[in-house]
């Protein structure tokens, strides 16, 4: 049987066979390595030597062990960086921030805070208490009071003497937490700001002016609180919300206001499999809300053909008499002259010819800010009672009385989006249901995808899914983040390999001698290799 030819990842005026020319002359000028690999598993898993592999992926794209092996390459160099920032920043030396409780005492909470809400503030207090900056990621399903929890630790600070800052990725977002935080801090004292884009003039003046000279406790707000001419007068605790959607060069300059490392605490309501938490952020401490609030109750999720739109339509016109209000989704557009914002528009049209222009709002990302925060005060005070909306409503938004969401198009979106989506309702006590229209054509994944959505309401379920679905880069949104996608390894072999890799990166650093020794040179090597995109990069199999 003839073996396949290799497939290379091409530009514009050069030919996979001049690509593979250029391939075996590179191998040709391969070295003989020392193994980074450690060598009990890789003679119990039968894999050849680094050169020989990269040798036979190039020859033969179906030589699995030799591409088993180099993906291990990949993971192992990704666990090994991860676990190289891990030690460089324990060794950094922090400022120790521990309450005294005189802020948090006096704070009315909604509720009490859950079991696993108070698991996560103790870990998040013990980590603020050390001298080593604190690096944690929390993750909690929408709705699950994570914002409560980051109130807490951001208080902690400003007993401790020091100031705090919320980064969030969006406006509409940054607004939603000043509009909450304030309200709650008010009362005892604590003074928040926010810094945007949008402020300007004497507000920002006046914003800047109190950060530096630390009249100002807490400040949240989007890109713009890391700006070079932003300064504070003792950083002590930054938290970031939608950790993914932020890059680490991003992190870093926020880090970098603080004259000594201040702690992180990262959040992401998008529940990441075990597998991504392992290879995307090994470096940090994992804390998990896996409780809701009381009080909450499941949201009944419906999925309709889009050729019954009459009776959703007239449903919602029985939920808005009954005095209910309700979100109106659009649909992701792709490959089509008509945008997001002007699929929201003209749906936007029908429901008002159908209630009046006075009961239904829009939202999309290409209106101005403030015309955005009119239509979503007006929404969030009962005025209007349809919310139609692009996606940047994803996140952020927080309308109790809001008790349906109908979601048109729904087959286009990922499940880790459409889980986010659902949780815009759900956010009081009363009832709520989501609607998930589709299309006529409909995939057999499409379908499986809408069933589980059905099914049930556990983000973590719904993420591993979504992973196995559509792979890691699409629900972490690497593209945005700036986060390298693995060239080599598949998400088979990330699951099956990553534990593996852990171990086996933690073993050289551990106990094998660090980056000193022999087999830590070559690791060296490994780091370098795979950050440069070395030549088995270039391979697709095909």
């Amino acid at each position: 049987m003839p073996l396949r030819e290799p497939v290379y990842g091409l530009t514009e005026g050069i030919s996979n066979k001049r690509m593979r020319e250029l391939a075996l002359t590179g191998l040709d000028r391969a070295p003989e390595l020392d193994e980074w690999i450690e060598p009990s598993l890789r003679a119990r898993e039968g894999w050849p030597a680094w050169r020989t592999a990269l040798a036979e992926a190039h020859s033969d794209p179906a030589a699995a062990n030799a591409r088993k092996r180099l993906a291990y390459d990949e993971i192992f160099a990704n666990q090994l960086a991860l676990l190289l920032l891990r030690q460089v920043a324990r060794r950094k030396r922090g400022t120790p921030l521990q309450g005294d409780g005189r802020l948090t005492d006096k704070l009315q909470l909604p509720y009490r805070l859950t079991g696993a809400q108070a698991r996560v503030v103790d870990e998040i207090r013990g980590d603020m208490a050390q001298a080593r900056p604190m690096l944690r990621l929390l993750q909690g399903d929408v709705g699950s009071g994570k914002t409560l929890v980051a109130l807490l630790a951001m208080l902690e600070a400003v007993e401790a003497g020091a100031q705090a800052a919320l980064l969030a990725p969006t406006e509409i977002l940054a607004r939603q937490h000043y509009a909450t935080l304030q309200r709650q801090c008010e009362a005892i004292g604590v003074h928040v700001a926010i810094l945007t884009g949008r402020e300007k003039g004497r507000v920002r003046e006046s914003v800047l002016m109190g950060l530096a000279a630390g009249t100002i406790d807490i400040l949240i707000g989007t890109h713009a609180i890391f700006q070079q001419h932003v300064a504070y007068q003792q950083l002590g605790l930054i938290v970031i919300d939608e950790q993914h959607r932020f890059g680490v060069s991003q992190r870093l300059l926020l880090s970098e206001k603080a004259e000594r490392p201040p702690h992180l605490l990262a959040m992401t309501a998008t529940p990441i499999p075990r597998t991504l938490t392992l290879t995307h952020y090994g470096e940090m401490d994992v804390s998990r809300i896996d409780e809701m609030p009381p009080g909450r109750t499941p949201i009944e999720t419906r999925v309709i053909s889009d050729e019954r739109l009459g009776e959703v339509v007239d449903g919602l016109a029985r939920h808005l008499s009954a005095g209910g209000q309700a979100y109106w989704v659009c649909p992701l557009v792709e490959e089509s002259e008509k945008s997001d914002a002007a699929a929201a528009e003209e749906r936007a049209a029908t429901l008002r010819a159908r209630f009046g222009a006075e009961r239904v709002g829009l939202v999309h990302g290409r209106m101005k800010g403030p015309d955005k925060d009119a239509v979503m005060a007006s929404f969030a005070s009962g005025s209007l009672g349809v919310l139609v909306a692009t996606t940047v409503i994803e996140v952020g938004v927080d309308v109790p009385n809001a008790t349906l969401i109908i979601i048109e198009g729904a087959e286009r979106f990922g499940l880790a989006q459409l889980h986010q989506l659902r949780g815009r309702v759900g956010r009081g006590s009363g009832a709520s249901r989501c609607i998930l229209l589709r299309g006529q054509q409909l995939s057999e994944t499409g379908r499986a995808r809408l069933a589980l959505m059905r099914e049930t309401n556990d983000g973590f379920r719904i993420a591993e899914e979504d992973l196995r679905l559509r792979g890691p880069g699409e629900i972490l949104g690497t593209r945005q983040s700036g986060e390298q996608a693995f060239r080599v390894a598949s998400f088979e072999d990330v699951t099956e390999l990553a534990p593996k890799a852990q171990g086996d990166a933690r073993l050289l650093l551990e106990r094998d001698g660090g980056l000193a020794s022999e087999r830590g040179q070559a690791a060296r090597l490994a780091l370098y290799l795979f950050e440069r995109d070395a030549a088995v990069g270039l391979l697709r199999s095909g």
